[in-house]
């Protein structure tokens, strides 16, 4: 890499708007409604950012309760008051129901309480209510202080001085029941709760042949019942928002036992809690079961999840999102003038925006009332983009319409997995299958990738083959990481042979190169004149055209799980000399492109009885002393992993490629650490990229640790290994995955059905396409076009998004660094949508 490249990638980092300034203001936050996991890093990231740019920043203890009791519920927070609470669920500072508030004279003690100390900037992080009331206080601000003036409570001057108050709120809610944002805090780990029992359910369902009736949380928002539906390939969802029609019993008992006459040993039924029919009547777990034992007579049980769903650790996901959204809501406070309305802090696509915080919750009311109206239809479009694609997607893949209601295309389209394992692949090829089968093609799955194609390893793939794909590691197809170059004219044999009109790619770098020579092929092998789309599928997130590849999320809660492990594990060693022996950590995290790493059998349950283990010791082990945790992660040259891990497990740094580092700044990380040792914070961590460096090895960086550290730290090393794309996939990759890989199919069936009699040859650019999420955006970009976008020899897109987020990481570790902040004062409307296709996660 020469010093221009340095220079240009360092230089990224350098835009700040230097005028934005915490200094003299005070920041109160608070956490109000439900709990839900990813709160407390939120508020580490509002603590910490708040402290970043010189603001005082205060714990409002038991949301607005604490805030009208005021004394010892409003503290003021310091650099350490959020250490080591990235891993916990709930929330650390309490939420509570207020009553008080909801009155005028409660909210004059709660502006008395904030005036004493000096807070005009307030942070809520909540559901729709809990966003509601900060409002209103705000509204009424200027005349609490007044009447708080006349009754002699405040001076004259503190009501000038505190003029008016900013409220910026974070949606904190498991129900994904907000609208303006893709999703709120919380929603994702619930997720991972539920498919965690789905799972294990799974099993035992089908050693029966039994069915499953799961209710899951959602009063008023069924989104985690359509998603986990979605995930986990469900028989059937009731949801709030989309009742079923009429006859719905019949209908559900007659695809209960068609699947059971297709060999289906199981039955997994999906039922939000507050599940509705068309008159607006409960429909209930226990009538649902009531039915399948009286039609049909199956074994049948109930699951209620319950207050499961909000416990646990937060994932990866929530952890990210939350600490994006807690900077850039300060962010917005230090920026908000008078005449800022109060507003929310959301996701859309891959983006935070910040959108007016009345506009959103007036529309998560409109879907409400479109609900009591029974206007169904419009309370699913209220709900977002994010919703009603998972609904028709969810409606495409769960019922199969018979044959003869099929218009045959005669087209023939194949699916093929190139490069690295991935989880979530599977869900995409079941998407892809039933997908095409529904738009009339008959389908085919190549097997072990363009090596397999090559040799015919091809056969037609049903509806019912890939039952059951969606929860399964791996891929079942086989992949292998050979390129087409080789064999084009064996390929193009096979595709004359089987008369594959279309083409569908799913996996990594590989299968973007593979897809490059294919399109190169065109001039000499008309067979591949023909419809090709890549779906973006490896854990090292490195395939231009997209921020998002399947099997990314998965391998970063491999990360932060095994950081967890070692740190539980290091502890048992200090507090137990019983485990002062040997030990063998499977290595169990994410980041993979190396060639040749196919998964090794067994390694998900050793990773699962090592946590099991350390999870039995953890409350007998003491504190950590003083240590340091080096790990490498995977991604080759990309630092995705890395970078993305480091921020959802809090470390203290991440080498990565992208931003050269040299012995200087290993030497300031030591300090920075020996530093760290003299607080109350005595445990480091330190991620390195594989591929960072090629002379600052794991070995390298922890030896030097260890010298300098010597008296202060010691260290443990981690070296991740080749077993990340083994495992379960996460919610997020089984969600994603099936998503893309239905609208890669759609797009091939627009681009057939505008080829049909016309004998057309597809030779143009847009014809050979990766389709993936740009920031807000589902984008299906021509491989031609992407190539002026590669780094070829490093493997990796010369521009990736999340290089953004760097500085983030650095300053929620306490480094000084800069970070690029929004324009002042930008809102953005609820309804506002991008020219392109928008990207609903």
């Amino acid at each position: 890499m020469d010093d221009d490249d340095v220079s240009a990638r360092k230089g990224s980092f350098r835009k700040f708007l230097e005028h934005l300034s915490g200094a003299g203001k005070a920041i109160g936050v608070l956490t109000s409604g439900g709990d839900a996991q990813g709160m407390n890093a939120a508020v580490r990231a509002v603590v910490r950012m708040g402290i970043y740019v010189g603001a005082k920043v205060y714990f409002i203890y038991e949301g607005y309760q604490g805030m009208v009791d005021g004394g010892s519920n409003i503290v003021e927070a310091n650099w350490e008051s959020v250490s080591s609470i990235l891993q916990v669920g709930g929330t650390i500072i309490g939420s509570a129901r207020c009553k008080a508030f909801r009155t005028r004279e409660g909210r004059l003690k709660a502006a008395g309480n904030l005036v004493q100390r000096g807070i005009t900037n307030l942070c809520v992080i909540g559901g729709d209510g809990s966003l509601t009331g900060a409002n209103i206080f705000r509204k009424e601000w200027s005349g609490l202080l007044k009447e708080l003036a006349e009754n002699g409570d405040i001076d004259r001057e503190e009501v000038q001085k505190h003029a008016y108050l900013n409220v910026v709120g974070m949606v904190g809610s498991i129900d994904n029941d907000f609208c303006g944002t893709d999703m709120t805090i919380g929603t994702d780990s619930a997720l991972h709760r539920i498919i965690e029992v789905v799972d294990a359910i799974m099993t035992t369902a089908q050693s029966h042949q039994r069915t499953f009736v799961l209710e899951v949380m959602g009063r008023h928002c069924g989104y985690l019942a359509l998603v986990s539906a979605l995930a986990c390939g469900a028989d059937w969802v009731f949801l709030p928002e989309s009742p079923p029609e009429e006859g719905w019993q019949e209908n559900m008992c007659i695809k209960l036992s068609e699947n059971r006459a297709r060999k289906k040993r199981l039955n997994i039924i999906i039922v939000a809690e507050g599940a509705i029919d068309t008159q607006n009547k409960p429909i209930t777990s226990e009538q649902i079961k009531e039915l399948v034992v009286t039609q049909l007579g199956y074994d049948t049980r109930v699951t209620i999840l319950g207050h499961v769903q909000r416990g646990g650790t937060p994932s990866a996901f929530d952890r990210i999102l939350a600490s994006r959204m807690g900077v850039e809501a300060v962010v917005a406070l230090l920026q908000a003038t008078p005449e800022t309305p109060a507003c929310v802090v959301s996701l859309s696509g891959n983006q935070a925006v910040r959108l007016p915080l009345l506009e959103c919750v007036q529309m998560t009311q409109d879907v409400q009332k479109a609900m009591d109206e029974r206007r169904f239809k419009d309370a699913v479009r209220l709900r977002g983009r994010s919703f009603e694609s998972n609904l028709n997607t969810y409606k495409r893949l769960a019922i199969k319409m018979p044959d003869d209601r099929i218009p045959k295309s005669n087209c023939n389209v194949a699916v093929i997995n190139v490069g690295a394992p991935a989880a979530g692949m599977n869900a995409a090829v079941r998407s892809a299958v039933r997908v095409g089968i529904s738009e009339g093609h008959k389908m085919f799955a190549i097997y072990d990738g363009f090596e397999g194609f090559a040799k015919g390893q091809i056969k037609e793939i049903g509806w019912a083959d890939v039952g059951g794909w969606t929860g399964q590691g791996g891929s079942i197809l086989g992949t292998k990481r050979t390129l087409p170059g080789k064999s084009l004219e064996a390929i193009a044999e096979q595709m004359r042979t089987h008369s594959i009109n279309a083409l569908l790619i799913i996996g990594g770098f590989e299968a973007y190169l593979g897809l490059l020579e294919l399109s190169a092929a065109r001039d000499k092998f008309e067979e591949l004149c023909v419809p090709m789309v890549m779906v973006p599928a490896t854990v090292s997130n490195n395939v231009p055209g997209s921020d998002f590849s399947i099997g990314a999320d998965t391998a970063l809660n491999t990360i932060t799980d095994a950081f967890e492990g070692s740190v539980l594990l290091a502890q048992a060693r200090d507090s137990h000399q019983e485990f002062c022996v040997p030990i063998c950590i499977v290595p169990a995290t994410i980041s993979n492109n190396v060639p040749g790493s196919d998964i090794s059998m067994g390694s998900d349950t050793g990773l699962n009885v090592l946590v099991e283990t350390c999870d039995r010791i953890k409350q007998s082990a003491s504190g950590t002393k003083r240590r340091v945790f080096i790990i490498e992660t995977m991604g080759g040259y990309c630092g995705y992993l890395a970078n993305m891990g480091a921020l959802a497990a809090g470390a203290d740094a991440a080498y990565i490629f992208e931003e050269p580092f040299d012995i200087r700044d290993l030497q300031a990380n030591v300090e920075h650490l020996t530093e760290k040792m003299k607080t109350t914070i005595q445990r480091g961590l330190v991620l390195r990229n594989e591929s960072c460096s090629e002379h600052y090895t794991t070995d390298f960086i922890y030896h030097l640790y260890s010298e300098e550290g010597k008296g202060v730290f010691d260290c443990r090393k981690n070296v991740l290994g080749h077993m990340q794309q083994g495992g379960a996939p996460s919610p997020f990759d089984r969600n994603f995955g099936t998503k893309i890989s239905a609208r890669a199919m759609q797009w091939l069936s627009t681009k057939l059905k505008e080829a049909q009699g016309k004998g057309k040859r597809f030779v143009t650019d847009d014809s050979i396409c990766v389709l993936g999420i740009s920031k807000r955006n589902l984008l299906f970009q021509p491989v031609a076009q992407l190539k002026k976008e590669t780094d070829f020899e490093h493997r990796i897109p010369k521009e990736q998004w999340w290089l953004k987020l760097r500085p983030l990481m650095k300053i929620l570790a306490k480094y000084k660094a800069s970070y690029e902040v929004s324009d002042p004062g930008q809102l953005e409307h609820v309804h506002h949508r991008g020219h392109e296709e928008p990207a609903a996660i």
